[in-house]
């Protein structure tokens, strides 16, 4: 019987022709059965697609041919056969969606000028080392940080990445430009771009953590400094790292404990909330503010 699998992988490296690109990794998705997300730039590629084992494998083996993608880190986890809906490969100007694809520069390498990369266990002697002159910031949206966290991590307020430039420059932060800054996203790449941005805009000792808060995980689950489940952007939506992980979210209804996001009654709604199991009906029957106020408006 087939074994189903995600990966999640980003190469940062020149890309002559994004579009060439795109058709290429189109076809290989098809060819394999592949589904999920693949977003090519000129800085790279970035993707979670879901198959079966032997598929993922022919389709890493191919993608690792291309020039600079041969040293992507490929994260494996469980899947369950239907994560994504469909095979969506798009071409944008950026891999994520910071609103600044000027102050991104790669080549053969990968990001020019990015954060010190950091081990899992570098992150502990680092802690262990400085104390609290070191800072953990948030690089996802603030909603994935309500279920897990980084102990102590600065959250900033913001529902997507274009946030976080006019988030950086509103001088909230200027208190901890010359500390040393672990920025953490789920897999590496956000941080890869945000450790870019936030150097640029004064912070002095920027750090990032390699392979994201998957590789961390998969190395200390509940006994390191990470704290709850991870947020992921597919079917599965949260992931525990072990038995041992710890419920930080709370339902918007009463607080109770729990790890479950839904939308609300409206088919249009694109924010999450988290509800318990007694008040997840409040999910499925209302409509909540974010979309009574949009759809007022249209």
């Amino acid at each position: 019987m087939a074994v189903n699998k995600i990966i999640l992988f980003y190469a940062f490296a020149p890309v002559a022709d994004p579009t060439a690109v795109k058709l290429w990794q189109r076809a290989l998705g098809e060819q394999w059965n592949l589904k999920g997300r693949v977003i090519v730039s000129p800085h790279g590629i970035n993707a979670t697609l879901g198959g079966t084992v032997e598929d993922l494998k022919r389709y890493v083996k191919a993608t690792k041919q291309y020039p600079g993608f041969g040293k992507m880190d490929v994260k494996w986890s469980d899947g369950m056969g239907e994560d994504f809906p469909r095979l969506s490969v798009k071409e944008r100007p950026e891999l994520v969606a910071f609103g600044a694809p000027d102050e991104v520069t790669v080549d053969k390498h990968g990001v020019v000028g990015g954060g010190t990369h950091l081990k899992p266990e570098e992150v502990n002697k680092l802690v262990e080392e400085y104390g609290d002159d070191v800072v953990f910031f948030d690089g996802r949206n603030a909603f994935e940080a309500q279920i897990g966290r980084f102990q102590d991590a600065i959250v900033p307020d913001v529902q997507t990445t274009h946030g976080f430039i006019q988030d950086l420059e509103s001088g909230k932060y200027d208190d901890i430009k010359n500390k040393k800054i672990i920025s953490y996203c789920t897999g590496g790449i956000r941080c890869e771009i945000l450790s870019v941005l936030m150097k640029n805009r004064g912070f002095e000792d920027v750090y990032q953590i390699e392979g994201g808060i998957v590789r961390y995980g998969e190395q200390f689950g509940s006994k390191g400094l990470w704290d709850g489940p991870l947020y992921v952007f597919d079917k599965r939506m949260v992931v525990n790292f072990d038995e041992e992980t710890t419920t930080l979210g709370e339902c918007s209804q009463c607080q109770a404990a729990t790890s479950d996001f839904h939308n609300c009654a409206d088919p249009g709604c694109k924010v999450l909330r988290l509800y318990c199991e007694n008040c997840v009906e409040v999910a499925r029957t209302q409509v909540c503010p974010d979309c009574v106020e949009r759809l007022a408006t249209v």
